[in-house]
C-alpha cells in the first residue's frame, strides 16, 4: 500500500481528516527512523509528544471535574494517572493499530519496536499533539473523549466502588469490629448485558443489597 493511501487509511480510522498531513506524519515518526534517515524531512515525534501529554492531561481532568462531582481531589488525581499511564494509551493506540503506521529504524523493527508499550504510548501522545495543532482544541478534545470512553466510565465505576468499600469498612470496623463481606445472590440476562445483584453483609446480617451491569457499579 502506497503511503498516501496509508496515511487514508488511518485517518479514515481515526475519524481525523488533516489538514497539514505533514503533522500526522511526524506525530507516526520515532526518533530511531531519522538516526538512519537522516536525511528525512520532517522533525521526530517527541515535541508533538509533549504538547500532547499536557493536554491529554488537560481534557481528561476536564472531564472527571465536571462528570464527576462525587469525586475528592485526591480520587481525581488518582483516576487521572490511571487513564494517562503509559499502559493505557499503549493498548489504546494499539486497538487503533497505530504501530502499522509508525516510522522506526530497522534496529526498532527488529526488536518488535511497533508493538512495544513506550513506543505507542508516544505516539498517541504524539498524535493528540498533531490533532490539536492542525484543528484546534475542541477537535482534539472531541477525539481524546470519544477514544477513552470506555476506559473512563470503567476507571470512574471501579473507583467509586472502591472508595464506598472503604467508607463502609471504616464504619463497620469501628462500629461492630469487623469488615463487610459481599455475596452475588443473583445473575440475570445474556452474556453481552449481564445484570448482577449483591448483598452486604456484616456479621452475618443482611445489611443493603444492589443491582447493576458491572459487579463494581
Amino acid at each position: 500500500m502506497s503511503e498516501p493511501a496509508k496515511l487514508d487509511k488511518l485517518q479514515d480510522i481515526l475519524g481525523v481528516t488533516f489538514n497539514d498531513a505533514s503533522l500526522l506524519v511526524q506525530a507516526l515518526v520515532h526518533g530511531s527512523y531519522l538516526h538512519e534517515n537522516p536525511d528525512f524531512t520532517l522533525p521526530s515525534n517527541e515535541r508533538l509528544e509533549f504538547l500532547g501529554d499536557a493536554l491529554l492531561g488537560l481534557i481528561i481532568a476536564e472531564k472527571l471535574f465536571i462528570d464527576s462531582p462525587e469525586l475528592a481531589e485526591g480520587g481525581m488525581t488518582k483516576l487521572r494517572a490511571a487513564l494517562v499511564r503509559m499502559e493505557t494509551l499503549a493498548r489504546l493506540a494499539g486497538a487503533l493499530g497505530l504501530g502499522d503506521y509508525l516510522y522506526i529504524g530497522c534496529g526498532e523493527e527488529n526488536s518488535s519496536g511497533r508493538g512495544k508499550p513506550s513506543i505507542l504510548a508516544s505516539a498517541l501522545e504524539s498524535l493528540i499533539g498533531a490533532i490539536f495543532m492542525d484543528q484546534g482544541f475542541e477537535a482534539c478534545r472531541l477525539f481524546v473523549l470519544r477514544l477513552f470512553d470506555s476506559e473512563m466510565g470503567e476507571a470512574v465505576d471501579e473507583r467509586l466502588a472502591e472508595d464506598y468499600k472503604s467508607a463502609l469498612q471504616e464504619i463497620t470496623q469501628a462500629r461492630h469490629r469487623t469488615a463487610p463481606s459481599y455475596r452475588i445472590v443473583k445473575t440475570t440476562g445474556p452474556d453481552h448485558a449481564r445484570e448482577f445483584t449483591v448483598e452486604v453483609s456484616v456479621n452475618g446480617t443482611v445489611i443493603g443489597s444492589g443491582s447493576g451491569r458491572s459487579k463494581r457499579q
